[in-house]
């Protein structure tokens, strides 16, 4: 009995030594998790720190390449002050440094002196003065009568009938067609449309509709266009507008009631069509209108769209 005593006591002794070893490790294993979590913010500090460093130098020089743009535009380039010169005259000025020095009694003599320089003195104060002055800005004169005093209406969009001469898929966007259209014109414009996920292709071929032929040509992917055809238009579909039968290319559109011939070119600074495109819809029976006037071709007939009613139109 004595013997297995003192075997467990033995037993006993190596477990709580075997406990405290356990307990040892699991503090030596947190200490290790905690210093490689350091580690690991370091390295993730110091890779910060140097990404930081390179996108420093890559917007001054994208700063230095937009001076070089403007001074290249003419663009003035105003000095800013740096913040310790800010500072400095911050400091100055509530410190009192630049406070007037209190006057004190005249010298004798010095009446006759101060007068002298007192009107250089007054002279040089109203020069400043004038020249610190905001300069008021003129009153414009009134626009000149033309085109300007016109009112905002469709008379002054060049709309005509056109005829598709050919059509086929732009070079560079799958979603844009060229066009080689008849306006009535020595030569046929080119005309760039995004209509490929609208109109098949072969009914793109030699069909008639309507053009806007007065908006400023614009570049689109490398194809410049010099009109747009105009069409009855939502979120989901999109209808080429037809000129009424018996149409033929360079026929102009009219509306009743607003008389006048159309702008050479639409001043792109003016908004003039962005103005007048929220007032052209599809009525309810299909026919283009503006304001509810429809989209005419003098003795031939309205302008329509074949299925969309109650449509914008652009």
């Amino acid at each position: 009995m004595a013997t297995n005593n003192t075997v467990l006591n033995r037993l006993e002794q190596k477990g709580a030594e075997a406990d405290q070893v356990i307990e040892f490790l699991k503090q030596q294993v947190a200490l290790l998790k905690e210093k490689a979590i350091l580690q690991a913010s370091l390295r993730e500090e110091k890779k910060l720190r140097v990404e930081n460093a390179k996108l420093k130098k890559e917007i001054e020089g994208l700063k230095q390449e937009l001076i070089q743009a403007e001074i290249q535009n003419g663009v003035k380039q105003i000095p800013v002050p740096s913040a310790a010169s800010l500072q400095a005259n911050s400091t100055a000025l509530f410190s009192g440094d630049v406070a007037q020095p209190t006057p004190g009694p005249a010298a004798p003599g010095a009446a006759k002196d101060q007068g002298q320089g007192g009107g250089e003195e007054k002279k040089k104060k109203e020069k400043f003065d004038k020249k610190g002055e905001k300069k008021e800005k003129k009153p414009q004169p009134p626009a000149a009568a033309g085109n300007d005093s016109k009112p905002v209406d469709a008379s002054r969009l060049d709309l005509r009938v056109g005829c598709i001469l050919s059509a086929q898929k732009h070079p560079d966007a799958d979603s844009l067609y060229v066009e080689e259209v008849d306006v009535g014109e020595p030569a046929p414009r080119t005309v760039v449309s995004g209509l490929v996920k609208h109109v098949p292709l072969d009914q793109m071929q030699q069909r008639m509709v309507i053009l806007l032929c007065n908006l400023k040509p614009a570049k689109m992917r490398g194809v410049v266009s010099q009109a747009m055809v105009m069409c009855a238009s939502s979120p989901e579909k999109v209808e080429i507008l037809a000129p009424p039968p018996g149409s033929v290319p360079g026929e102009r559109i009219t509306f009743d009631g607003f008389p006048g011939e159309p702008e050479k070119e639409l001043n792109p600074k003016k908004k003039i069509w962005e103005q007048i495109q929220p007032d052209l819809l599809t009525n309810d029976q299909c026919v283009a209108t503006y304001k509810g006037v429809p989209f005419e071709v003098k003795g031939k007939g309205v302008c329509k769209a074949q299925t969309m009613a109650n449509s914008g139109i652009k």
